[in-house]
C-alpha cells in the first residue's frame, strides 16, 4: 500500500473509534449521570475530539512540524465552534423533530 492509503486508513480508524467514544460518553453523561442531552453532546464532543487529536498526532500525522500544545490550542478553538454547532443542531433534532438524542448525534456526524 502507498503512504497516502495507509495514512487514510489510520485516519479513518482513529476517527471512527473516537466517534464511537463520543457516542459512549454522550450515553453515559445523558442516561447515567443525568446531564441534559444538549450539554452532554457538547462535552462528549470536546472530549472525543481531544482524544482524536492526541491519537492522530501519534499515529497519523507523525511528520507535523507544529508543536503538540500549540497545535492543540488551534484545534480545540475550532472544535469549540464545532461543539456549539453540534449542540444547536442536537436541540433542533430532539426538540423540534422529536428524534432520540443518539440517533440525532449520529445524523449530525454524517
Amino acid at each position: 500500500m502507498d503512504k497516502a492509503t495507509v495514512r487514510f486508513l489510520k485516519y479513518f480508524v482513529v476517527g471512527f473509534s473516537t466517534f464511537l467514544f463520543d457516542l459512549l460518553l454522550l450515553y453515559i453523561l445523558t442516561d447515567i449521570v443525568l446531564v441534559n442531552y444538549v450539554l452532554s453532546a457538547g462535552v462528549a464532543f470536546l472530549i472525543a475530539v481531544s482524544v482524536n487529536y492526541y491519537f492522530s498526532r501519534i499515529f497519523v500525522f507523525t511528520q507535523t512540524e507544529r508543536r503538540f500544545v500549540s497545535g492543540y490550542y488551534w484545534f480545540i478553538g475550532i472544535a469549540g465552534v464545532g461543539s456549539f454547532m453540534v449542540m444547536c443542531v442536537m436541540f433542533l433534532f430532539v426538540e423540534i423533530f422529536g428524534w432520540r438524542y443518539i440517533i440525532s448525534r449520529v445524523l449530525i456526524a454524517s
